[in-house]
Formats: structure tokens, C-alpha cells, sequence
């Protein structure tokens, strides 16, 4: 007998038992403030508020596999690089870090950041000074997993407030706890170590609404592709330095943007190996991606140079030699003129194709049709179109002026790319993610990769995506579906503790 059948029985014999429980006439509502609208008040406030380091790196699951600095050789043995880092500190409080909510995960991670500074791996001598750059106060970064696919993956935080105002409004939440214990009848004291609680919130608003989906896609796609194309430009390129320091600073383990950027590899060099001892265990995690009636996710466009090559040819404007490969960084450099390759029958053009050769013809001077003015015009980038416009007409530009012009709109397509995610597409993925369902007043229906595939036969699925479900909605289709990652079974996740 079921446990609704036994329940259904003990009712209908003994009626009295139910004057000892609630009776609902509608969906009982978790009135507590919502893990989304949390997360979006501590980011608003986190100036307010420090962390005790320790108990999260003592009380956190990572979830991924870790990553050590270095590379492996050929027999597999790790090959530490020349330098390392040494905190600044071993301060028991760090400031609160950003939070980021991520583009095709029900994830939210939190950005924590220390100092740091250069040392040699094997005399500890300090670096102090890189291509004529002070590096004495380094930032170093970790990310901390708060929501993992829809799950508390920190269950709370040990913090203190500097601020009553934002003390006040965190109690008036219910989420402050001082010794276990709930704190709405504690005052304000900044000595105090209060508990953040994150455990048994809603993840999502009850009443949580969402916009259109229609053109985000497209708008997305159109964006990518052509910041893509100013990266692929920029890649040994600076508005500030010169290439001999970026070359100092890339031998000194430093990007041209000052960050730290080791070489790093798994701690296990065998993944069965890794998993039969336990250091390693798998879960899977439900990607949700946004696509068209022709192109399933962003993930199907090309890079920059890869696009390039595949439909097109570039010959040296002095020389009249035809180039074996192209690369849009060689062209800062040399007048390169491209033009549309003599396709083999056998390459079969895609919607991905159509797309991203509308926007390279576009900016490669073939044709004006007004795909990549409109953009830059949208995302406050025009200032791009005046030395775009002078390229397709042949005139001069200074490869100074290009590059700086270059790296002004790449900043701004992804400042409006980062808009675009955060107001319409990431809370969305976070809602299908927390609920495994997509919002009523979208009205989709669930269908498999092959019925969607029949319904619209441009559509591509790679191994993971056809066993997913996907959702039509506004001319859009919601891909959810399981992908497999590995993570490290280790709980702690420190800092190096400052030397001596």
C-alpha cells in the first residue's frame, strides 16, 4: 500500500486526525527572500561586509577538478614554472567578492581576490619590477562555487558588517544567525562574527517574470562574431606597451592586462586512475542554452581565423602573392586584401555560415550591408565606424589608432554582451536550472532532439545535446540538457599562508 493510500485510509476512519494539520487551498509560498534577490543585495552591499577565509575554505566542495601550476612532460611528471606567488598577508578576513551569475549553468559564483607578489620558485627572490612595470601588488583570484546547478553548495558564511544600515536590512531578511541561532532580535555590533545564512532559501522568486526571447539570439550571435573578429586582431597586440613587453611580461607568467596567468595542469595524470582512488568523482549538470529556429547555441560559431580560412582567400596588396593561411593579426601589420575562396562541391554552407559570412563580408569590406554599423550603433561602440569606413575606402590608418579603436569597442560589445545576459538571458537559465522547468508564461512544450530536429532541419546537436530537451518559445528554442564534469573529491581549497 502506498503512503497516499494508508494517509487517504487513516483520514477516512479517524476525520478527527486532521484538525491536527494545516489545510491548504492553494500552493503554500516560501516567503523568504529569495537566494537570486539575495545574492543581488550582497553584491549591491559587499564594500559592508568581510569573510572569514578559513571557515569557507574549510566548509567548501569544490566543483571542478583542481588545477596546480604547471605543465607535465613526457613521462608525466610535473614541471613547476620558474616563479610563483607569495600572499601579502595571512589576514584571517577577506572583503566580500563579486558575484557572477553564469551564462548556461544554474551557477553563481563568488570572486574572491588577495594580494600578491612575484617570487622565484627556488630562492624565493622577489620580482619587483616586469618590462618597466611595478608588479610589487599583484591580485590573485578564486572563484567559489555558491550555487551549483541549482544547489546550495555553501550552506552559509562567516562574516562581520561594518555597516547598521546594511546589518539592519540583512536581519530584516532572516537570513543573520549569531551562534546557530537566529538573529532577528540581535543589534548591531561590528565585532561580531554573524552567520550569512544561504541554506533553505528559495532559489527564485515565486512571482519571478521574464521578457522576450525574440531577436536575444541573434543579437548575441551577431555581437560574438564580430567581437571575435577585433580578438583575433588583438592578440599579441597593447594600446599601451610594445611587443618586446608584452614578451618580457609573457616570460614572467603576466598578460598584457598585469594578471597572473600560469601554466597550470590536473593534480592526477591519469583520469581512471584519479577516479578508482577516489581523488576524482563525476556528477552530471543540466547546461541550458538559448538558440534559433536555425542555429541551436552560440557554441556552433566558428572563431574568428577558423571562419576565415574556411571561406575566404587573402592576397599581399604589394606583393600579389596569395597567403597560405590567413590570420587577421598579420593584417595590422600588411595590406592584405581578401575576397571569397572557389568553394569544393562538397562543402556544404550551413545557417552558420550564412550568418557569419553576412558580418565578415561586412567587415572585410565586400559588402556594405549595414550589419556591423547597426551593431556598434546599438551597443554605444560607433565610435569604431569612422576607421572601419576609412579601411574599406582605402585610406591610411595609423595600426595605433586601429588597435586602440579596436580594443575600445571589443570593451564595449562585451559590456553589452554582459547587459544583455544579466537583465534577460541569465536569470532565465538560473530559473530553468533551480526548478527544471521553464517559466509558465513562455507556454513551451518539451520535445526531443529528433522531433525539433524533424520540425527544422538547419538544426545541429552534438553528442550531449541529443539528450536533451528543447522548448520553441518566441521564435527561440531553449535547449536543456546533461553534460557530464569531473571534480575534485578534496574539500580544502586555501591560500598559500604568507611566508616569513
Amino acid at each position: 500500500m502506498t503512503e497516499l493510500e494508508r494517509d487517504l485510509e487513516e483520514v477516512i476512519f479517524e476525520p478527527c486526525i486532521l484538525k491536527k494539520h494545516t489545510i491548504l487551498n492553494s500552493i503554500e509560498v516560501n516567503n523568504k527572500i529569495s537566494l537570486w534577490s539575495l545574492i543581488k543585495l550582497l553584491e549591491k552591499h559587499k564594500s559592508s561586509i568581510i569573510i572569514n577565509l578559513q571557515h569557507l575554505q574549510e566548509n567548501y566542495q569544490r566543483q571542478g577538478a583542481k588545477r596546480i601550476e604547471g605543465i607535465r612532460d613526457q613521462e608525466g611528471n610535473i614541471v613547476k614554472p620558474k616563479l610563483t606567488t607569495e600572499y601579502l598577508d595571512d589576514a584571517e578576513y577577506v572583503q566580500m567578492g563579486s558575484f557572477a551569475v553564469n551564462h548556461n549553468t544554474a551557477n553563481i559564483n563568488m570572486l574572491i581576490t588577495k594580494k600578491v607578489k612575484l617570487v622565484g620558485t627556488e630562492d624565493g627572490s622577489k620580482i619587483n619590477e616586469v618590462a618597466g612595470i611595478l608588479v610589487t601588488e599583484l591580485k590573485k583570484f578564486r572563484n567559489y562555487t555558491i550555487i551549483s546547478d541549482g544547489k546550495v553548495n555553501v550552506k552559509s558564511l562567516k562574516v562581520k558588517i561594518s555597516s547598521k544600515k546594511v546589518f539592519e536590512l540583512l536581519k530584516l531578511k532572516g537570513v543573520i544567525a549569531k551562534n546557530g541561532l537566529p538573529g532577528e532580535e540581535e543589534e548591531f555590533d561590528f565585532r561580531v562574527e554573524w552567520d550569512l545564512r544561504f541554506e533553505h532559501l528559495p532559489l527564485m522568486d515565486f512571482d519571478s517574470s521574464f521578457g522576450s526571447l525574440e531577436k536575444v539570439f541573434k543579437e548575441l550571435a551577431t555581437i560574438k562574431i564580430i567581437s571575435s573578429i577585433l580578438s583575433a586582431h588583438l592578440q599579441q597586440e597593447s594600446a599601451v606597451y610594445i611587443h618586446e613587453q608584452l614578451e618580457e611580461l609573457q616570460n614572467k607568467y603576466l598578460s598584457k592586462s598585469i594578471y597572473i596567468n600560469f601554466p597550470t595542469t590536473t593534480e592526477y595524470s591519469n583520469l581512471e586512475e584519479a577516479i578508482a582512488s577516489g581523488e576524482i568523482d563525476s556528477h552530471f549538470i543540466h547546461k541550458i542554452d538559448i538558440g534559433s529556429q536555425e542555429i541551436l547555441n552560440l557554441s556552433k560559431l566558428y572563431s574568428a581565423n577558423k571562419f576565415l580560412n574556411r571561406l575566404y582567400e587573402g592576397y599581399n596588396q604589394d606583393t600579389g602573392d596569395k597567403l597560405e593561411k590567413l590570420r587577421f593579426d598579420i593584417t595590422l601589420d600588411t595590406n592584405i586584401i581578401c575576397g571569397h575562396k572557389n568553394l569544393s562541391s562538397r562543402l556544404k554552407l550551413t545557417k552558420v555560415d550564412e550568418l557569419m559570412r553576412q558580418i565578415f563580408d561586412n567587415f572585410l569590406g565586400i559588402e556594405d550591408n549595414g550589419t556591423i554599423a547597426a551593431i556598434l550603433l546599438k551597443t554605444g561602440a560607433e565610435s569604431l565606424l569612422p576607421i572601419l569606413e576609412a579601411k574599406w575606402q582605402g585610406k591610411g590608418v595609423m595600426k595605433e589608432e586601429l588597435v586602440a579603436a579596436f580594443i575600445k569597442a571589443n570593451n564595449q560589445l562585451k559590456a553589452y554582451t554582459e547587459k544583455i545576459y544579466r537583465e534577460q538571458v541569465s536569470p532565465l537559465v538560473f530559473y530553468i536550472g533551480a526548478t527544471g522547468l521553464i517559466p509558465e508564461q513562455m507556454n513551451g512544450i518539451a520535445e526531443t532532439a529528433e522531433a525539433i530536429g524533424a520540425k527544422y532541419g538547419d538544426l545541429q546537436f552534438s553528442k550531449h545535446e541529443r539528450q536533451g530537451t528543447f522548448f520553441e518559445v518566441d521564435n527561440s528554442i531553449i535547449s536543456i540538457y546533461p553534460k557530464k564534469e569531473y571534480y575534485s573529491t578534496i574539500v580544502e581549497l586555501k591560500f598559500p599562508i604568507k611566508s616569513g
